[in-house]
Order: C-alpha cells, then sequence, then structure tokens
C-alpha cells in the first residue's frame, strides 16, 4: 500500500502530539480545588442579583403607593432591571473575551451598587426607569454572565450538579432578599432601604475578585518569554549586538503594533539623554498597545462566534433553542412580579405574612435546581428529557395560577412554579451540549439575551391583563 510522505509526517506529529498529551497533567482545579470557590462566588452572585430581582414585588407595592401610577407603568421598572440584565448578555460577552470575567464581574458590582443608590433619590417611576431599569440591570448582566461562564469552565464531570448548586443563590436570595426588603421598608422606608441594598451589592466585587482564571493569559508580544516584556530585560550590549538576523527574529515576533513599541524601546537603550522620560513613554506607549491588541483580539472572537464562517446561527438546535428562551423566562418572573398584588386583591395578606408565597417558590426552587441538576449527571437519564418535562410542568401552574383564590391553593401552585423551575440551572448545561465549551460565553450570552426580552416583556403585559381595583 503507497504511503505518501505527507501521511508520514502526519503520523509523526500525531505521535509527537500523542506524547506531549501523556506528559500533560490535568488541571488541579477542574472538578475540584478552586472550582469549588466558583461554585460558592456564583453562588453569592446569585443571592445578590437574581435574588433581590425576584424580590421587587416588595418595592414595587411601594412605587404604586409612593407615585399613583398604572400597574403597567410600575412594573415596567422591575421589567427593565430583569430584562436588561439578560439582554446585555452579548455585549458582555465582548467584554469577557476582552477583559476577562474577573474584570467584568468588578465593573458590573460597581455599576449595580450605583444604580442602586441612585434609585433611593428618584423622583417619579420615569426617574427609575433610568436608575435602576437601566444602570442596575446593566451593572447585574455585567456580574451575572460571568459566574455563570466561569462554573461551566471549572467543570466538567459534575457540571449539571455544580450550575444546580450555584443558582441555588436564586432561591436563598429570593427568601432572604424578600424578608430584608420588608424589614428595611417598614423601617426606614423604600429609599433608605434601597441605599442599604445598593451598599450590599458591593459584594459582588469580591465575588469577581475570586473568579481567578484557569490559566494565565499569554501576551502576543512575548511567546517565546516566560515573562512579560520589561526594559530591564533588555541591555544596550544586547541591542546594539543585534545583527540582521537578530532583527529579522524581532520583526517575527512583533507584527504590527509592536514594531513600534520594540522601535522605541531600542531607541530608548541607545540614547541615554532623558531615561526617566523615556521609561515613563515606553511603559504607557507599551500599556495602549497591549490593550489596543487585547481589544482587537476580543473584538475579533466575539465578532467571529456571532456573523463569522462559524457563526451561532448556522447551528438549527441553537437557533430553535433561542425561540424558546423568547418566551420562556416571563412564565418564571411574572408570579414574583404580581404575587403581592394578587395576595391584596384576594384579601390573604395575612396569610401571606405568616409565611409568604414567594418564600415558597424559593424555597422549592432551591430543592428543584439541586435534584434536577443531580438527575441530569446520572447516565442513565438524559439532560433534555430533565428539561423538557420540568419545562412543561412550570408553564401549566402559570396557566393555573389565576384561576386560584385560596392561600392553600394559591400554596400548591408556587410548590410546582418553584420547584418545576430549578431547571434553569441546567440551561448553561444544555446550550453547552449545543455549542461546546469554546462558544459557551457566547451562546449563553444569547440565550440569557432572548430570557430578557421575555422578561421585559411578560410582567407589563401580565399588569395590563390584571387590571382593577387595589386593595
Amino acid at each position: 500500500m503507497y504511503t505518501s510522505h505527507e501521511d508520514i509526517g502526519y503520523d509523526l506529529e500525531d505521535d509527537r502530539k500523542a506524547k506531549n498529551k501523556k506528559t500533560l497533567k490535568p488541571h488541579p482545579d477542574i472538578d475540584g480545588g478552586w472550582a469549588w470557590m466558583m461554585v460558592l462566588s456564583s453562588f453569592f452572585v446569585h443571592i445578590l442579583i437574581m435574588g433581590s430581582q425576584m424580590a421587587l414585588g416588595v418595592l414595587n407595592v411601594e412605587w404604586l403607593e409612593e407615585f399613583h401610577q398604572s400597574r403597567g407603568l410600575t412594573a415596567w421598572v422591575s421589567s427593565l432591571s430583569m430584562g436588561i440584565t439578560l439582554i446585555v448578555g452579548p455585549f458582555i460577552g465582548l467584554f469577557i473575551n476582552t477583559c476577562g470575567c474577573r474584570q467584568t464581574a468588578i465593573i458590573g458590582g460597581l455599576v449595580n451598587s450605583l444604580g442602586w443608590v441612585l434609585s433611593a433619590y428618584a423622583a417619579n417611576v420615569q426617574s427609575l426607569f433610568i436608575t435602576f431599569g437601566v444602570a442596575a440591570g446593566l451593572g447585574s448582566g455585567m456580574a451575572y454572565l460571568p459566574a455563570v461562564v466561569m462554573v461551566g469552565r471549572y467543570f466538567q464531570k459534575r457540571r449539571a450538579l455544580a450550575q444546580g448548586l450555584s443558582t441555588t443563590g436564586t432561591g436563598f436570595g429570593t427568601f432572604l432578599m424578600t424578608v430584608l426588603l420588608k424589614y428595611l421598608c417598614a423601617e426606614y422606608g423604600w429609599r433608605n432601604a434601597m441605599f442599604i441594598q445598593g451598599a450590599l451589592s458591593l459584594n459582588l466585587c469580591v465575588c469577581g475578585a475570586l473568579m481567578r482564571p484557569l490559566s494565565p493569559e499569554k501576551l502576543e508580544n512575548c511567546p517565546e518569554a516566560e515573562e512579560p516584556c520589561a526594559l530591564p530585560a533588555y541591555s544596550t550590549e544586547s541591542v546594539k549586538s543585534g545583527g540582521p538576523l537578530g532583527m529579522a527574529e524581532e520583526q517575527d515576533r512583533r507584527p504590527g503594533n509592536e514594531e513600534m513599541v520594540c522601535d522605541l524601546q531600542t531607541q530608548e537603550c541607545q540614547g541615554q539623554t532623558h531615561p526617566r522620560k523615556n521609561v515613563c513613554a515606553f511603559r504607557v506607549l507599551k500599556t495602549v498597545s497591549q490593550l489596543t491588541v487585547q481589544v482587537q483580539r476580543g473584538f475579533r472572537d466575539w465578532h467571529s462566534g456571532y456573523f463569522g464562517t462559524a457563526s451561532l446561527f448556522t447551528n438549527r438546535m441553537f437557533v430553535a433553542f433561542i425561540f424558546w428562551a423568547l418566551f420562556a423566562y416571563s412564565s418564571f418572573v411574572i408570579p414574583f412580579i404580581h404575587l403581592p398584588e394578587i395576595v391584596s386583591l384576594y384579601n390573604l395578606s395575612e396569610q401571606n405574612d405568616t409565611f409568604p408565597l414567594t418564600s415558597i417558590i424559593a424555597i422549592l426552587h432551591i430543592f428543584g435546581k439541586v435534584i434536577l441538576g443531580a438527575m441530569a449527571d446520572l447516565p442513565c437519564i438524559s439532560v433534555w428529557n430533565v428539561f423538557l418535562i420540568a419545562n412543561f410542568t412550570l408553564v401549566l401552574s402559570i396557566f393555573l395560577l389565576p384561576l386560584m383564590h385560596t392561600y392553600a391553593s394559591l400554596a400548591v401552585i408556587c410548590a410546582l412554579i418553584g420547584f418545576s423551575s430549578g431547571y434553569f440551572s441546567l440551561m448553561p448545561v444544555v446550550t453547552e451540549d449545543l455549542v461546546g465549551t469554546e462558544h459557551l460565553a457566547n451562546a449563553y450570552g444569547i440565550i440569557i439575551c432572548a430570557n430578557g426580552i421575555s422578561a421585559l416583556l411578560g410582567p407589563p403585559f401580565a399588569g395590563e391583563c390584571t387590571k382593577g381595583p387595589r386593595a
């Protein structure tokens, strides 16, 4: 049988790759070690972001009494915050590709805290649209997506369980934030309550600081060096003795913007007129050059993922999944926004104060995420079967909710809503199953963007459909 030189070359290359793979050890933090710190960090992010947003029904009642606007208009404040948190997902993917998850989450924590604090001084509902809906929602989105992506990067074998455990923060947060906001509004008023919540949101920066990347980033302008390029690494003698061969190597190693930086470095080493000024100028230019290359690389990866030849939109299953996400999330957020009004409408406040219906959803939501995540990791059960059955149960429960007029019947429906909504923890898992780990950040950004559109339009539509006298 004929064997070409190319085939032999490929065989030898494959042998070398196989040997290299044998010598490489798996990363110690995958499925263990610092991976569980990622779960803890994501857990607290879900408490502070998703938990507080699910408890906005408490503030919604306060805004209705304060500003005397319609339910539909007032519900837009909560919907804008929830919607923008998710809608900005594709653009947050650009930040992640450029700056990394850690920096993106820290900036998001600062912006979210600022939005809460500014909302404490709002004079009308329209002001809350900007301060709370846009500002706080944008900050929430910048902290939320990195928390989900980092858990997916750190886990392989127990990914569904890890996502389930981290996203239980939504349930814990809903229970805790509902009680906290009720207490703060009763003791200090809703304005001071939002100010205090803004201070608590600064803990998102701490959660972002815990998002350590798996491996340090390699600088493009120093691919062969073990450490980043710095001025002391090049002496005057080495620069002067570098002949044509050395110059050729430097040109190969530093294309584009890096050539200008290296020329400036050579001039600085040869000319000793103003060393301190030259050092400062070189460092500034080097930093600007590195940031420019980093931004260009991040934008290129982001753009190719959405609009390139390997676009995610060429995956038909993923496109169908996007259409599902456009309608799915509203079925979960509507009860949290309008349950306090339903309780007031049917004079169930006394029973609801004893044990809030939103707390029932939150508690069962916790168990649902853990149990459904553990079931999805079983080899004999398909994650898609768990996902679809829970989705059907949630939609059916939402349709039955308006037909219930007693506390007991509402409690049963809320329990079904809470447990079945635990399938949202499987969304990153099924998304990764469709597109792979490499495209998870961009793909999940699209999915939560579709969820955000659903969350944005669902509660105001439900508010307009339930017009009636306020209790």
